[in-house]
């Protein structure tokens, strides 16, 4: 790419941007020219709010609240309705208003004279690289592949499915797609050609994206050869796939009439401008977990999507425009969605896309170096990647070298239950505040959370995750949702209708499933599905899926608060609790221990530790009688434990092991365990493990 080239066509856009009022309106220029003040003014302070005045204010005036949010954005017609609950639950946010996610991202940024600024910085271990892509290098990446989209047939409504290792051109295409008001489908890169087959056939995409290559530790993931398996799955057929061959590996064939080689149509490509969309239309579609049957795809609707995770990175994160941020998923993941690509880059900040594993690439100190290097100031993680590092460096020494962490203030950790030691480690380590929140797919953004930017307490009660953040209304219910549980007793987690912004708005082509999955329109909530408790300060601990309740003998326990008491054992690494048939209980719980390396106890020994710190800490009630120690536990690349297929082969039931599963060797060492203790009896010959 001739880069004097794309600087002459910069200029030439963004002259026709200001003749055209920064692509709107006269009369929502007015507002614009607020909006670039009120931005400029926030790179270099913001205001600390108060928690409680701006969650009752959100709850009791969502209208005014979130119109005053969204006047952060640019759009190109205001919304003639803010909230329309007419059709509950398939709620409306900023009905008739127009504005495109792609423009608020990256192309205010470099009219508003902030091109220079570094956008992504793209840090891979793996193939031992560091890029760094300024904002106006993002814009003419990002105009120039909607324009090759646009080339081959793409328009406002068409889907693109996105194929893709963790790399720039990923977010590139993401942000084309919404630059001409496509929606995007991208599908994490774990998926081999079955699922990823399944979700090109419910999508229907008009073109795909993909790569040759992904890298892992000690491995290539052939990404070609999977895409072209999953084509021949199916009878849907694309009208084009455009293939990015990374530099330095093999470039893979194309086949003929189908394929097109990326960085080829991007030489030939030309700038695109941003089409308006409204408000109610979808930006993406995300697949949430475990689709086995019919596929399940999660629709965000564009404007409250962007208002919400603009408003969220200040308010409940408390990271400043131009600061740097990093979140560490996978843009396959919900997480990556909104807080790799769309809220750091909607809120002016530096995003850091980390190709590489938390430990091994090269070492439990990858994260601190990572800090260190790109002077990060907020990380988002999952509790397993701490755990990890926690196993292979208990002492932290890896990481003492990049001491002190001068821009470092919080760590934001999400998508599995973190345990108390963990959490104290983690503090210990990397001296900052470790700060837990809860969300799902289908919300898009945190229901409960320390807000840091609305003056909330760092140091909150040990395993809360925070408190319901603006917008979101949430109760704890009894099993039987009549009414609220008292403090500190477990429940029923539920949202009271209305869903705020930036929650999804239906399932793709599937309204009834939507509906009737998730509400309960007679009692006005959103079930979570997830189990927790509510304390009397107001903080929500959510300890796990309502189905990984055990019930021993009517008792309800949590399988989150027994596996934070096993790992309290000083000899135990990671944790996961089953339920097991007891004819005399019903069920009883089981746990499955990793221990620490270079423990010098014996089996027996670690076994009854933990069952003496079990009941030291949950009582005899638990009836905890049981452990197995194992090398591993199953777990998705999401680090979501899968407690189904293991408590399913305990009682001797057939089931299938997820594809997100990182690692399935892992499930004969546990059965060989369970076996040890008279549980794992053989399914029934017609099942297979798969």
């Amino acid at each position: 790419m001739n880069r004097a080239k794309g600087a002459v066509r910069l200029s030439k856009y963004f002259q026709r941007v200001s003749a055209r009022n920064f692509h709107a309106s006269i009369a929502t220029c007015m507002r614009i020219c607020s909006c670039c003040h009120q931005h400029k003014r926030n790179a270099v302070d913001q205001k600390v709010l108060d928690y409680n005045k701006v969650f009752q204010r959100s709850i009791e005036n969502p209208d005014d609240f979130w119109a005053e949010q969204a006047d952060d954005l640019v759009w190109d017609k205001k919304w003639d309705k803010v909230l329309d609950n007419s059709n509950p639950p398939f709620t409306k946010w900023f009905v008739g208003g127009e504005l495109n996610t792609c423009y608020n991202a990256v192309d205010r940024h470099v009219a508003e004279g902030n091109g220079g600024q570094v956008a992504i910085i793209y840090d891979s271990p793996v193939t031992k690289q560091i890029k760094k892509i300024t904002y106006r290098e993002l814009w003419e990446e990002v105009s120039l592949f909607a324009g090759v989209l646009q080339k081959n047939g793409v328009k406002k409504g068409d889907r693109v499915l996105i194929y893709m290792p963790m790399i720039p051109q990923a977010i590139v295409a993401m942000l084309a797609s919404a630059r001409l008001g496509a929606i995007h489908s991208l599908v994490f890169g774990g998926f081999a050609s079955k699922e990823l087959s399944t979700r090109i056939d419910h999508a229907k995409p008009k073109v795909i994206v993909s790569a040759n290559y992904g890298v892992e530790p000690g491995k290539l993931v052939p990404y070609k050869p999977l895409l072209d398996g999953a084509l021949k799955m199916i009878s849907f057929r694309p009208q084009k796939c455009i293939i990015y061959n990374r530099p330095g590996f093999d470039f893979t064939p194309l086949a003929k009439g189908r394929d097109l080689d990326y960085t080829f149509e991007m030489s030939q490509s030309h700038t695109t401008d941003c089409v308006p969309v409204p408000a109610t239309d979808p930006v993406y579609l995300l697949y949430t977990s475990g689709t086995t049957g019919l596929p399940k795809a999660v629709v965000r609707p564009s404007g409250g999507h962007a208002v919400v995770l603009k408003w969220s990175m200040w308010n409940i994160y408390g990271i400043k425009p131009g600061e740097v941020w990093w979140s560490a998923s996978d843009l396959g993941w919900v997480v990556g969605h909104s807080y790799i690509a769309y809220a750091p880059l909607l809120n002016g900040n530096t995003t850091v896309l980390f190709e590489g594993k938390p430990v091994g690439t090269p070492d439990p100190g990858v994260y601190f170096r990572i800090i260190k290097e790109h002077n990060v100031a907020g990380l988002f993680v999952a509790p397993t990647a701490l755990r990890a590092i926690r196993r292979d460096d208990p002492e932290g020494d890896f990481g003492r070298k990049y001491m002190p962490l001068s821009s470092f203030r919080n760590m934001f950790v999400a998508g599995e239950h973190c345990d108390r030691e963990t959490m104290e480690w983690t503090k210990k380590v990397f001296n900052c505040p470790v700060l837990d929140n809860w969300w799902q797919t289908e919300t898009g953004w945190a229901i409960t959370s320390t807000c840091v930017g609305l003056g909330m307490p760092l140091h909150p009660t040990p395993g809360v995750t925070g408190k319901p953040v603006p917008g979101w209304n949430v109760k704890v219910l009894k099993d039987d949702f009549s009414e609220e549980t008292k403090d500190s007793e477990l429940g029923q987690i539920i949202v009271q209708l209305p869903l705020p912004p930036g929650s999804f708005s239906t399932l793709w082509e599937n309204d009834y499933r939507f509906e009737n999955t998730y509400f309960d329109l007679k009692k006005n909530f959103y079930n979570t599905m997830d189990s927790g408790y509510r304390d009397k300060e107001g903080y929500v601990a959510v300890m796990s899926r309502s189905d990984d309740v055990i019930n021993v003998a009517g008792h309800r326990l949590s399988a989150g608060a027994l596996e934070e008491a096993i790992i309290d054992s000083p000899y135990i690494a990671e944790a996961a609790v089953i339920g097991v048939p007891d004819e005399l209980k019903g069920e009883v719980p089981l746990g499955l221990c990793v221990p620490k390396h270079g423990m010098d106890k014996s089996d027996e020994q670690i076994k009854r530790d933990v069952i003496k710190h079990v009941r030291d800490s949950i009582g005899p009630v638990a009836s905890f009688k049981l452990a197995i120690l194992v090398p591993k536990l199953p777990k998705t690349r999401s680090g979501k434990i899968a407690r189904n297929t293991i408590a399913a082969m305990a009682a001797g039931k057939p089931f299938k092991i997820p594809v997100t599963i990182e690692d399935d060797s892992v499930y004969p060492a546990i059965r060989l365990a369970l076996k040890d203790i008279g549980y794992a009896p053989d399914p029934p010959s017609d099942t297979a493990i798969n």
